[in-house]
C-alpha cells in the first residue's frame, strides 16, 4: 500500500507560497507559506501536518491494543505539539497527551502500560527515524 502527497512552491522562502494536496484530496491545494510556517497565516505546514499525524496515528494505536487486550476502547482524545527549535531548524520532540474515557474494566496502570506500547509501536513514532530516499528529476 502506498499513500501519496504532492507540494508545489513558487517564490522565495518568506515571499512565495505553495499548496499542499493528499490523495484523499481531504487537503485540496490547501495553502501553506512563510508566515503559516514560523508566524501567523491562513493555511497549514509541515509541523503541523505531522502533529496531526501522530496524533491520529497514535490514538488509533490505543484503541487497537485496547482490544487486543480484551478491553472495548471508549472515547479517547490526543493532542500532540511538536516542538520545533528555530534557531537549529528542527524537530525537537512532539509530546502526545491522552485522555481516555469510558473504557469498562482497565485499570489505570494498564490503560498507561497499553499507551506506552502504542506510543512505542505506532507507525508514525517509527517513521519519524526511518531513512529517507530522495529521487530528483529537473526540468
Amino acid at each position: 500500500m502506498k499513500r501519496t502527497a504532492k507540494a508545489h512552491w513558487n517564490g522565495t522562502l518568506t515571499d512565495g507560497k505553495g499548496e499542499i494536496t493528499t490523495q484523499s484530496t481531504t487537503l485540496n491545494n490547501t495553502q501553506y507559506s512563510f508566515k503559516t510556517r514560523f508566524q501567523d497565516g491562513i493555511g497549514t505546514n509541515p509541523e503541523e501536518l505531522i502533529a496531526a499525524a501522530h496524533a491520529g496515528c497514535f490514538t488509533m494505536a490505543v484503541g487497537a491494543a485496547l482490544t487486543q487486550a480484551g478491553f472495548t476502547p471508549g472515547d479517547l482524545n490526543t493532542e500532540a505539539v511538536l516542538d520545533l527549535d528555530m534557531q537549529a531548524l528542527s524537530i525537537t520532540g512532539i509530546h502526545l497527551s491522552l485522555v481516555g474515557s469510558t473504557i469498562d474494566g482497565v485499570s489505570e496502570d494498564k490503560f498507561k502500560e497499553i499507551a506506552e506500547g502504542a506510543k512505542a509501536n505506532c507507525i508514525i513514532s517509527k517513521a519519524l527515524s526511518v531513512p529517507i530516499t530522495l529521487d530528483i528529476q529537473y526540468k
